[in-house]
């Protein structure tokens, strides 16, 4: 199936084809940019997902195991209302108040303190080891107030066992509603730490555990100087504590290093936990294999334009040639006018659009006389040269874009004047004459006039002619007539369509 004409032409463009070679890569890197940015939402959607859910796996873990403790702390503040607690031998008391908390893991030391913060219980032993912790701020702030609670404390070190812990503490009512002291138990902080030194976050990931009011209870890798800090009033701090979970990305306060947080309050408890992956490292295997494979897409796209521009310059150099190709086919190679073959095309198209327009056409057939003569006193290099001094003042003979001088053959010429009168026929070759005359090759001895030129003028339309041949013919037994009067000469062929005659005035010297 052929192509259309307007098609075909299109796909022979060098142009298309260049932009075909720049487009197509062009699509190849939009559809890699868009591919990559497919991937790197991929890895972000993983990022979250992990962190979601690690963080519950994390939560759900602290989570029981406060609840745990603080069932213990209950039970052992319901005990002590129990009738006949109080009397009991400090064994039996131990085992009624103290019971729940046995599966509590790191959970440290336990007890229960009297109004004066003296230890009147003791989960561990029997008889109570001697404490008093009346002056930490877990007892003030129960003595302060009756309805805080399970109370968590800010990390500290225990008296005890010299270990870094947390309290969880509730408050001991009495009878009448006065301050009777409070349970307490330590949380030892290595759970956290054992815990989280577990989970692999890379070099600048982290999971923090927060109390409420912003004090830090944990941090891997494990630092003493992170332990206790208050970060409350930050950006991140106050929207874990605003929004209590979701995720969002923004730089730590700490180390200035941007990270994907996954926040979520423990429970119903006062503590916070997030988990922080580093925003470089969620990217960094994207960003290797982005390089990879926008390194290949360049290198390929690349290729294809310069495979583009090379087969583009190809095509120009070929369509460059084919015109030369072209329009040697159609010049006389030694006078550069065009030759025989270009003349009986343009003649035609000239032909044609006159009889369709009703316009005049003017054909002149010049012919150099003696030229044989010249040729074989001086040689076919003058005679050549005679030909282009020739050609030259036919060519300065003309201006109009529409006009054609072509040589058709040996020492012959003609000149096409379309829209043009015998009268305008006839003055130009007045002009040609004129051009001729000044001609002169004083290497071969031939100055001006020394060379001149017989000219035939036919006119068209005519009611006789039916065909662009009779014109030429015409105009060709009028440059016969003037080679009969003795050249040097115009005659023009009468225009009208009787049997041939011929008129015209000598125009040479």
């Amino acid at each position: 199936m052929a192509l259309p004409p307007r098609l075909a032409r299109r796909l022979r463009s060098t142009r298309t084809w260049i932009a075909l070679g720049v487009l197509a890569p062009a699509g190849m890197l939009a559809l890699s940019g868009v591919m990559l940015l497919d991937l790197r939402r991929d890895a972000w959607d993983k990022a979250d997902q992990t962190s979601r859910n690690l963080l519950q796996v994390i939560e759900r873990d602290i989570a029981r195991n406060v609840e745990i403790i603080d069932l213990g702390l209950r039970a052992a503040v319901d005990n002590l209302k129990v009738p006949g607690v109080a009397e009991a031998t400090p064994a039996l008391r131990r085992l009624i108040l103290f019971d729940r908390a046995a599966t509590a893991r790191d959970m440290g030391d336990m007890f229960v303190l009297d109004e004066n913060g003296d230890g009147v219980a003791d989960a561990a032993q029997v008889p109570v080891r001697k404490v008093n912790y009346a002056d930490r701020a877990y007892f003030q702030v129960h003595k302060a107030r009756a309805d805080l609670g399970l109370h968590i404390s800010a990390p500290l070190v225990s008296r005890l066992t010299g270990a870094r812990t947390i309290v969880l503490s509730r408050r001991i009512d009495k009878a009448d509603g006065s301050f009777g002291g409070i349970a307490l138990a330590t949380l030892r902080l290595s759970y956290f730490r054992r815990m989280f030194d577990q989970i692999a976050l890379g070099r600048d990931g982290a999971i923090n555990l927060y109390e409420r009011d912003g004090t830090r209870v944990m941090r891997p890798p494990y630092d003493e100087a992170d332990i206790g800090v208050n970060i409350a009033g930050t950006e991140n701090f106050d929207r874990f504590v605003r929004e209590r979970a979701g995720t969002f990305v923004n730089r730590s306060v700490r180390d200035g290093i941007e990270r994907h947080y996954a926040f979520t309050q423990v429970g119903e408890w006062p503590l916070l936990i997030n988990v922080a992956l580093s925003t470089r490292e969620i990217e960094a295997e994207w960003r290797a294999k982005a390089l990879v494979i926008g390194t290949i897409v360049l290198v390929l796209c690349g290729l294809t334009v310069l495979l583009s521009l090379l087969y583009g310059r190809d095509l120009r150099r070929r369509a460059a040639l084919e015109a030369e190709l072209a329009r040697l086919s159609r010049t006389d190679p030694l006078t550069g006018l065009p030759n025989r073959r270009h003349f009986e095309q343009a003649f035609e198209d000239a032909w044609t659009t006159a009889r369709r327009a009703g316009r005049p056409l003017a054909l002149l057939v010049v012919d150099a006389d003696h030229f044989k003569s010249c040729n074989d006193r001086h040689g076919h290099a003058v005679g050549d040269e005679v030909l282009k001094g020739l050609a030259r003042g036919l060519s300065a003979s003309v201006h109009r874009p529409g006009d054609l001088v072509a040589r058709i053959g040996g020492e012959e010429f003609a000149v096409l004047l379309p829209d043009t009168d015998a009268e305008g026929g006839l003055r130009i070759a007045g002009r040609i004459h004129d051009a001729v005359a000044t001609f002169g090759l004083p290497s071969a001895g031939i100055g001006p006039g020394g060379v001149t030129v017989s000219i035939g003028l036919g006119v068209s339309p005519v009611a006789g002619d039916t065909l662009r041949d009779d014109l030429y013919r015409r105009a060709d037994a009028a440059l016969y007539a003037a080679k009969g009067a003795g050249r040097n000469c115009t005659r023009a062929a009468d225009a009208d369509p009787g049997p041939l005659r011929l008129v015209g005035t000598l125009v040479g010297t």
